[in-house]
């Protein structure tokens, strides 16, 4: 959705074929092959095919190293594929775009802005109206807890709170897709839960697209309408689930049965070739 008043750059996605009836994201024979400074060829991510549905969340799980962070940054436009088909709405992605948003495992705030002033980085950068960018941000804050804090700074707020601005921050402009790579990996076992708790509430609430990266498979089974599993590399897709537990979903589901064994089905992949961290 575009704020009224808004004076946009042109979106770096150009137009394909696409109908009512096309998922949100459509990735198709994907591949990512570069080489390192001493010119050895890494073959990043073979033959990756997925679909996301416009209003799901979907989570990536992987081994370190098998390309999950990689097939993020393409979906987002800041690299390059070596070939395949990337789509959005319909659309190839062919660099980067206001209908994203971007969540990285450290919020990376500018610590000589105030809260609310980092909030509206994305607004600022896309020329888009101010006053209705500030509107935004603030009712983000009060959203996610951290009304009164919009004067702070960076320095003041623990590691939660600090990723619950990234997030906010993800969300001003108002994107289609928020992509997160490992974005409570730095955090303690029971904030991590917290902030779980507080995505899935954010998610229901804005009505948004969310593709999630994550070594924690308890974690991704938590989160997701539906789990990637990939190989180690080069990345390839070993199974998607569908998970069938119902939502709004709460720490309890933790000991059940049901989530028992998605965990152990997932665990399964990794237990043949390697492990994972969580």
């Amino acid at each position: 959705m575009t704020p009224t008043g808004a004076t946009l750059a042109p979106c770096p996605i150009s137009p394909a074929s696409g109908s009512p009836a096309t998922p949100w994201v459509s990735i198709s024979r994907l591949e990512k092959r570069y080489r390192t400074q001493g010119q050895a060829e890494i073959h990043a991510l073979q033959d990756i095919d997925l679909s996301i549905e416009r209003g799901s969340l979907v989570t990536i799980v992987g081994t370190s190293g098998c390309g999950k962070s990689t097939l993020l940054r393409i979906l987002a436009g800041i690299l390059p594929r070596s070939s395949g088909d990337v789509l959005m709405g319909g659309r190839s992605v062919t660099g980067p775009s206001r209908d994203l948003g971007l969540v990285f495992q450290s919020p990376v705030l500018l610590p000589w802005r105030t809260i609310l002033a980092n909030v509206r980085v994305p607004a600022e950068i896309q020329g888009l109206d101010s006053s209705r960018a500030e509107r935004r941000a603030r009712e983000l804050l009060a959203m996610v807890g951290l009304a009164g804090f919009e004067d702070r700074y960076p320095s003041e707020l623990s590691g939660g709170m600090a990723q619950r601005v990234g997030i906010c921050r993800a969300l001003v402009h108002e994107p289609s897709l928020l992509l997160m790579d490992e974005p409570f990996g730095a955090l303690d076992a029971m904030t991590r839960e917290t902030m779980n708790l507080e995505l899935l509430r954010i998610w229901r609430e804005q009505k948004i697209t969310i593709l999630l990266v994550t070594h924690s498979i308890p974690e991704a089974v938590f989160l997701a309408d539906k789990v990637v599993v990939m190989t180690p590399r080069p990345g390839r897709i070993a199974e998607v689930l569908d998970i069938d537990l119902p939502r709004p979903r709460t720490l309890a589901m933790f000991n059940t049965p049901e989530f028992g064994k998605y965990v152990g089905a997932i665990r399964r992949h990794f237990h043949a070739t390697g492990s994972l961290d969580e």
